[in-house]
């Protein structure tokens, strides 16, 4: 962390060079705010996958490390953590949907496991604040679904756009959010919310879920960071009473660590425990996750992102054969004899 503005840069930790070698996000020193940003890029699909998973939690030990034992060419300590997205349209579509089928069709529970508990430990430290006197915030442009809603959630502040869009869709093929959703939304809007949104596999708009109390800042869209700017200039001055609330909240409504992994205990069980139509139905979102960085495929995508009955059907460049939700073989491209039966 050099004295710069507002440039790329690695997180060094005192006494030792760390490599630049970061390939799922590019982190970022505001001097002016005190702010380290962390622009996520996973690939290669746009979710939580192993590699950007094992780079977050070294990222987190090495601010940890540099917060404790400054140095007289950095500038300490910062007081914003905040986690953001490069790819447009995007925050995170969640868990990596590929390695779950690949762990429960080969029974391998105790690495699917081993998968949860890192998630656990990951989402932990942003609930924690890295127990440092700092405070986190996500910034959502675009679409937070699943684990990238429940990322965003770990986060003491949440600025999103108008727009964005954020839901739990696990409910689709019969598993729910199990990396602290529950926790994390009854902690913002009470148990009763928290289940009606886990349960109904919607997604809302920024809009909605700042109506809700879940968004703290909305930002108009394509006004993001100039929001997040924004607040953070506005909260320097108050950094202090901040911080103190948040204790109370911890106090409040604590989120431990061994409740987080109860629950994602529950959930690999759940998981393991799925048929082969809901592995159809989890087939049909990782198609989606695969799809996601075209950005013809995302404006063929229904408006609460995940595919309906033959929604299918809208997306072009389409690979056959092809499984639809209820986990029918596709084999070739119906829309031509439709088409063809027209003329």
């Amino acid at each position: 962390m050099k004295k710069t503005h507002n440039s790329d840069t690695t997180c060094q930790a005192p006494g030792s060079i760390v490599e630049d070698g970061y390939t799922q996000f590019s982190t970022r020193y505001d001097s002016e705010t005190g702010t380290i940003w962390c622009w996520m890029e996973p690939a290669p699909r746009p979710c939580i996958n192993t590699t950007l998973k094992d780079e977050l939690l070294l990222l987190h030990r090495q601010l940890v490390t540099t917060y404790k034992n400054p140095r007289s060419d950095t500038v300490w300590p910062f007081r914003h953590f905040i986690l953001a997205s490069r790819i447009p349209g995007i925050y995170n579509l969640g868990g990596d949907l590929s390695l779950f089928r690949q762990y429960i069709v080969n029974r391998k529970e105790k690495a699917l496991r081993d998968y949860a508990h890192k998630c656990i430990e990951l989402l932990h430290n942003n609930i924690n604040n890295l127990e440092l006197p700092i405070t986190t915030v996500s910034l959502v442009q675009g679409q937070g679904l699943g684990g990238g809603f429940e990322m965003a959630l770990s986060c003491d502040v949440i600025i999103a756009e108008r727009s964005s869009q954020m839901g739990f869709p696990e409910i689709i093929f019969n598993l729910f959010p199990g990396m602290g959703a529950y926790n994390l939304l009854t902690r913002r809007v009470g148990s009763a919310l928290a289940e009606r949104i886990i349960l109904s596999g919607n997604t809302y708009s920024g809009s909605e879920l700042f109506d809700m109390g879940i968004v703290d800042v909305l930002a108009e869209d394509g006004e993001g960071v100039e929001a997040t700017e924004d607040y953070l200039k506005s909260q320097n001055q108050s950094h202090n009473t901040i911080r103190s609330i948040k204790k109370i909240r911890q106090i409040v409504h604590p989120i431990t660590r061994q409740s987080l992994l109860d629950i994602v205990d529950i959930w690999v069980e759940a998981a393991m425990d799925l048929n082969e139509k809901d592995l159809a139905k989890m087939g049909r979102l990782l198609y989606l996750q695969k799809i996601a960085k075209d950005s013809k495929a995302l404006k063929a995508q229904s408006s609460n992102t995940v595919m309906r009955r033959a929604d299918w059907r809208k997306i072009n460049n389409v690979s056959f054969p092809l499984k639809t939700h209820l986990g029918e073989t596709v084999i070739h491209d119906r829309r031509k004899r439709d088409r063809r039966s027209e003329e």
